[in-house]
């Protein structure tokens, strides 16, 4: 992945949150953002209510950067028994979906984008 922290300096969670929405809007259009961000922008498009996009976007087919953007910060928690909150959750504003996508760093990089339920 190439959206790294900003600094050396262990990140705070807001900085992390950064991260993770740029490492998401970074694998739009992308190959390595077919099996997470393409298929969790493609799902929604297909199974929510086009009343859902017109309201929250002002169009039935927003572009993948309007629905990147607006994406909520869900929880963030630990992957490992060390307690470090390493993985950040966002999905869809209005709690139309249990789907998100989950960012999971090692250390100050991302280490991985998946689509999650």
């Amino acid at each position: 992945m190439s959206v790294t922290a900003r600094s050396a300096i262990e990140m705070s969670n807001d900085e992390y949150e950064t991260t993770a929405r740029e490492a998401i809007k970074s694998l739009i259009g992308k190959p390595e953002g077919e099996d997470n961000v393409t298929l969790f922008l493609e799902h929604h498009l297909a199974e929510l209510e086009p009343e859902y996009f017109s309201s929250t976007y002002g169009s039935t087919t927003p572009e993948a950067t309007q629905i990147v953007d607006s994406l909520v910060f869900v929880h963030s928690w630990s992957s490992e028994d060390d307690g470090t909150v390493d993985v950040f959750d966002f999905s869809l504003p209005g709690s139309v979906t249990d789907y998100l996508l989950s960012v999971r760093f090692s250390g100050d990089e991302v280490k991985e984008i998946s689509m999650e339920s």
